[in-house]
């Protein structure tokens, strides 16, 4: 616990404190935000807010998880460790894509597939470890088996044997991971929608991993006539720790983030965030339950397919105003901060079930 609060509090401070130095250093550098011309008019008051913001937080989020240790004397682990690689490799691969928006002056960055290969060479490196180095239990940090609340054996990709067992599981993992992050960064477009929304998602692994961790099979205290309740996860109050940390350094850089926004955060920062929630997902054994506490991306990712096969169907018709979904809405005359405020209630509430459905899942057993 004082390895969580300490790392909680650090990620806080750090980019609640030192965001407005980032700000003028990213000004001074002319990392300044692009906006594609036939977005929402009310958008092009935007230009040139200093983006790329997602090192702020990254930074934030790994030195308070190590400063948390520091402070604790708790040694590291290679689950925790696995969240913040793939959270920082899909921040390298939004690093690139944003610096070359901004050198170019253009809304493209990296080609799409070329960011997508990108996002698979990072996945399938956190596969393979993720599946190695087992701990004095047996444990990998992940298993082979597709997770709900918790791994169902039946849907075990042990089946295909050893070697077919890893590439399955990679790319599965490659599919979440791909998924996710990209769903991230289509949420990314209204000021603080999707810091805050991604606060409230990375926070229920805090909740997850700590009551994964009470109920650990390796627990002592656990009434062996109850075995059949309790989690097979490894490391998962460091699971917490980190998850902790990601969410406290989102929390201070909302403050700057938030309408009008004084920093964004770029593709570095939503591919880094839905990585932290992809890597949390499969380690902690709840990959399907990210349909739940990611409900929110998924609508806005959802709203996109679908408006395209509309208008390659119907040959140029619409079923929004434009897509993503957020900016359909400003296009009927919401208020930014309404939309931004309404869409942040929308995930709570998938939250919020994602959540109970792996508590109700407890008690039911």
């Amino acid at each position: 616990m004082i390895a969580l609060m300490f790392a909680g509090a650090f990620s806080l401070a750090f980019t609640l404190l030192l965001t407005p130095l980032f700000i003028r250093l990213f000004n001074r550098l002319e990392w300044g935000q692009f906006i594609r011309d036939d977005g929402p008019q009310s958008h092009h008051t935007k230009r040139g807010t200093p983006t790329m913001g997602g090192i702020v937080f990254i930074l934030g989020a790994v030195l308070g998880y190590f400063f948390g240790h520091l402070v604790s004397g708790e040694p590291v682990t290679l689950s925790a460790l696995l969240v913040l690689g793939l959270m920082v490799g899909l921040g390298l691969i939004g690093f690139i894509d944003d610096f070359t928006k901004t050198r170019k002056q253009r809304s493209l960055g990296l080609g799409g597939w070329a960011k997508i290969a990108g996002q698979a060479v990072v996945a399938t490196i956190f596969a393979v470890l993720a599946l190695s180095f087992p701990d004095s239990d047996g444990l990998t940090p992940a298993s082979t088996a597709i997770s709900a609340v918790r791994d169902i054996h039946w849907l075990d990709f042990a089946v295909f044997g050893t070697i077919g067992a890893f590439i399955a599981f990679a790319i599965w993992v490659n599919v979440i991971v791909v998924s996710t992050s990209n769903a991230v960064n289509v949420a990314d477009g209204l000021d603080g929608l999707a810091t805050g929304a991604s606060i409230l998602s990375v926070a229920a692994y805090i909740f997850i991993a700590f009551w994964q961790f009470n109920q650990s099979c390796n627990n002592a205290l656990i009434d062996p006539a109850n075995e059949y309740r309790c989690y097979e996860v490894r490391d998962s109050l460091d699971l917490a720790i980190v998850a902790a940390a990601i969410a406290a350094s989102l929390i201070g850089f909302l403050w700057w983030n938030t309408s009008p926004a004084q920093i964004f955060m770029g593709d570095t920062g939503s591919l880094a965030i839905g990585g932290a929630l992809a890597a949390l997902a499969i380690l902690t054994r709840t990959e399907l339950l990210l349909v739940l506490i990611g409900g929110l991306f998924l609508i806005v990712t959802g709203s996109v397919i679908v408006q395209r096969a509309y208008f390659k169907i119907t040959k140029g018709k619409r079923i929004f105003l434009m897509s993503p979904l957020h900016h359909h809405f400003e296009l009927k005359g919401w208020a930014e901060v309404t939309v931004v405020v309404r869409f942040w209630l929308i995930g709570g509430l998938f939250v919020a079930v994602g959540v109970g459905l792996f508590y109700l899942e407890w008690v039911s057993q």
